[in-house]
């Protein structure tokens, strides 16, 4: 297992990088002070051909490989995380779940435009009571003629109010529970598709999200994507790899919080000396520095398996479990460094303090990754 990255990924990482620092950081305070969504940048990176990265030349995208993507979306997430995640639904949990589970005229239909930046991808699969409980789902789907009647309501749904289309989970046989659901591909501009309530979120306020109402949204037939009561198969393979996702944008996070700290730390002067020279603050950085790397290498892990075709639901449940709960901790070492000026938005770690926390919610909770793990582990050495 050689993590060494070739030409091609290392210009990826320099391409990225470069343009997170001149085109994101010094916006992303604006943007998160007025919960604006930069579209702006989203159309630059699609340019760059950083919404489509795993996706097929033949679709639109760069056919690139998984350890690419988290190698780009790590840049992202240190230069604003809420473009970050934005980038990350749109390649991993639409495109990824799309081109994998999607018939060969649903991929043409619904890939290459999203894949090229022209158009937006969103995943709804959470509802008012099906969350961590993805299998209780409450949205139905009923077929009449040639289209599927939906209702239901989605719950924080990123991308949502952006969204030109998005993968919707909705109950076509409430009798078999989990083995019941199905998958759908639904645009914005269907008949009883409406964006409902747009949240005000504690971090990451520049990435839209919000609630989506079906009622008696009429979906074409041939829009089921994987077959009937197939959807719950669909997801959880999906949410793997958007684990991954989730866990670099931790990463980027994190790294963004060293950096800061770091240089506030060589800067800022107590007693007659920079405050790094006290082995206090150095033990702190040492920790952040090496649970940052330890991050990294789970997601490298688990990406660099997902391109070598094997099943990642452990490693990707530590990769993400790992790197949320460090960036929060990174974080939080990262504010208390720079003491009160961590806590003003003079010094960006506040932001990277509040955008950290999600990370250890959505696409499962750290609790769910826990569970996901030991039956995984059980399973290996038990039977």
């Amino acid at each position: 297992m050689d993590f060494t990255l070739n030409e091609e990924q290392k210009m990826l990482r320099d391409m990225a990088r470069d343009f997170a620092q001149k085109e994101l950081v010094p916006n992303a305070p604006k943007w998160d002070e007025g919960s604006i969504f930069p579209a702006e940048a989203v159309k630059k990176m699609a340019e760059l051909g950083l919404m489509g990265i795993m996706v097929p030349p033949e679709l639109g995208g760069a056919g690139m490989s998984m350890l690419s993507y988290v190698v780009a979306l790590e840049e992202i997430a240190a230069g604003c995380a809420s473009t970050a995640v934005t980038m990350s639904v749109n390649n991993s949990l639409y495109l990824g779940c799309v081109g994998k589970w999607a018939n060969d005229a649903q991929k043409k239909k619904y890939m290459p435009e999203f894949a090229q930046g022209q158009k937006l991808g969103a995943y709804a699969l959470s509802e008012p009571g099906a969350g961590s409980d993805a299998a209780n789902q409450k949205t139905t789907a009923v077929l009449k003629g040639d289209k599927y009647i939906l209702n239901g309501t989605k719950n924080f749904i990123t991308n949502g109010p952006n969204a030109d289309a998005m993968v919707v989970y909705a109950m076509t046989d409430k009798e078999k529970k989990y083995k019941g659901i199905s998958a759908f591909i639904v645009e914005k501009g269907f008949p009883g598709f409406s964006v409902g309530k747009k949240e005000h979120k504690l971090g990451i306020r520049a990435s839209s999200t919000s609630s989506i109402i079906l009622d008696n949204c009429e979906v074409p037939k041939e829009n089921l994507m994987g077959g009937e009561g197939n959807g719950f198969t669909v997801a959880l393979d999906t949410l793997d790899a958007g684990r991954v996702g989730i866990a670099t944008q931790a990463l980027g996070i994190a790294r963004a919080a060293l950096e800061v700290a770091v240089k506030y730390s060589q800067e800022r002067e107590a007693f007659g000396q920079p405050i790094n020279s006290f082995e206090g603050i150095q033990w702190k950085i040492a920790d952040m520095a090496m649970n940052i790397d330890a991050a990294r290498l789970l997601i490298w892990r688990a990406a660099w398996m997902k391109d070598n075709g094997q099943k990642i639901v452990k490693e990707a449940a530590m990769a993400k479990l790992f790197a949320s709960e460090m960036a929060n901790f990174v974080a939080k070492e990262a504010v208390q460094i720079l003491g009160g000026y961590g806590y003003c938005k003079e010094y960006p770690v506040e932001r990277y303090f509040r955008d950290a926390k999600i990370t250890e919610i959505y696409e499962g909770t750290s609790e769910v990754q826990r569970i996901v793990i030991a039956r995984n582990v059980l399973k290996e050495i038990v039977g």
